[in-house]
């Protein structure tokens, strides 16, 4: 969570994993109109969410203890969120299908990768966001309130407030703000 190295076969965080493994299977396996069983699943699962939060599933996630989503979320089929780093997800916030935010990360020196350790960065997603379907967000980002992000962008760098980005790199294309 500090950004510094760790090893990922750790038996705590291995636990950790696994029990995340055991809800989102139970979350993907239950019934879609069976609201209040997947509610108390994902209030199990992630470190907090808001009223109204709609996962469709398959959903996947690394500890989830480190998600934390606001009022009024959705997320479409497909949704993969790695968070060995923290993840903050704003109100009013909607990811379209097969969506991925990663932190997790490891280094850039090949001798050192090959060891095992991992790193993570957060990810924080302000309020009133589009994620566009296939987008990928990398560790160590942040998305501006009121944006977009358009379908099957991989976003590397911070998006500003009220842009839409789009591409690979992701780049701002348009000013939302004079709308």
């Amino acid at each position: 969570m500090n950004g510094e190295l760790y090893d990922p076969t750790n038996p705590e965080l291995v636990a950790d994993r696994n029990r995340v493994r055991d809800l989102t299977n139970r979350y993907n396996n239950t019934a879609p109109d069976d609201q209040t069983e997947r509610r108390d699943l994902i209030e199990d699962l992630f470190g907090s969410v808001g009223e109204e939060c709609q996962i469709e599933s398959p959903f996947r996630c690394d500890y989830g203890y480190n998600i934390h989503i606001g009022e009024n979320f959705y997320a479409n089929f497909d949704c993969v969120i790695l968070d060995a780093g923290r993840v903050d997800i704003g109100r009013n916030c909607m990811i379209a299908p097969s969506v991925h935010i990663y932190t997790a990360t490891h280094p850039l020196d090949a001798t050192e990768r090959i060891k095992g350790p991992e790193y993570a960065k957060p990810v924080t997603i302000g309020d009133n966001v589009w994620i566009g379907g296939q987008a990928v967000i990398n560790p160590g980002v942040t998305v501006g309130d009121d944006s977009v992000i358009a379908s099957g962008a991989v976003v590397t760098e911070d998006v500003p407030d009220e842009v839409v980005a789009q591409g690979n790199p992701a780049t701002v294309v348009k000013d939302l703000s004079n709308n």
